[in-house]
């Protein structure tokens, strides 16, 4: 089942619990976790939830975190959590949590950083992939896959997030380290020229990723002739 995006973007709901229903794992340091609501929550591509963890000494911790799945309508999303070095709570999540575990959840968040279904491409550094992922499939479920085109920047094959799922004629990747064998693309920085064949005048760009990528990526948009007022950004901080 696919949603319609339409109005505003949805505002966040109260804290509810979700349940595990699946983990799997994307590269060596991230894994998606498949939660179902207790309440369904409408959200648009780009939004984001807050897992909130309690102790049993009453400590919490929260975070945020990307949704990764398509807009369905049901009451199950996917987030996909980076596991950072020190982080408290991608850590937990990603050594203690399985399936069938309740988290207190909160969202969606951002409205920024939505997407609104116009024509739009999307340029990811590293897990800046995951709430590009979320436009892409979004597209691809309403049988509009050229609505959203992807530019991904990653270090290697392994880092790859999405891999069996991310490739098609509306992607690009851009691997800046290693290379698959045969792959045309030498290793190297994302450039002008990886931006250049996705480009068109009438399309947004949403651009994710940490703030050197995002600013660097920003550079080469606006050096094609991108208005900023057409450049989206969100940058992913390092707190975990």
């Amino acid at each position: 089942m696919t949603a319609v995006v339409r109005g505003r973007a949805p505002h966040p709901g109260p804290w509810q619990t979700a349940r595990v229903t699946g983990i799997r794992r994307e590269t060596p340091t991230a894994k998606s976790f498949t939660l179902t609501l207790s309440e369904p929550r409408a959200f648009w591509p780009g939004q984001h939830m807050i897992v909130r963890l309690t102790a049993p000494d009453g400590y919490r911790a929260q975070r945020s975190y990307s949704i990764a799945s398509a807009p369905s309508g049901s009451a199950e999303l996917d987030l996909t959590v980076e596991l950072l070095p020190d982080g408290e709570v991608s850590r937990f999540l990603h050594d203690a949590v399985e399936v069938g575990d309740v988290l207190d959840v909160r969202g969606p968040i951002g409205g920024h950083f939505a997407w609104d279904l116009r024509p739009a491409l999307g340029v990811a550094g590293g897990s800046g992939i995951v709430p590009l992922m979320s436009m892409l499939r979004h597209a691809r479920a309403l049988g509009e896959p050229d609505l959203f085109r992807l530019v991904v920047s990653m270090r290697g094959p392994e880092d790859l997030y999405y891999a069996a799922e991310v490739r098609g004629p509306e992607t690009s990747i851009a691997f800046t380290r290693a290379v698959p064998d045969g792959y045309a693309r030498p290793p190297g920085r994302l450039t002008a020229e990886d931006l250049a064949a996705a480009l068109d005048p009438d399309r947004e760009l949403y651009v994710c990723g940490s703030t050197a990528f995002c600013d660097a990526a920003t550079r080469l948009a606006e050096a094609a002739g991108v208005p900023t007022g057409r450049i989206r950004v969100e940058r992913f901080g390092v707190t975990g």
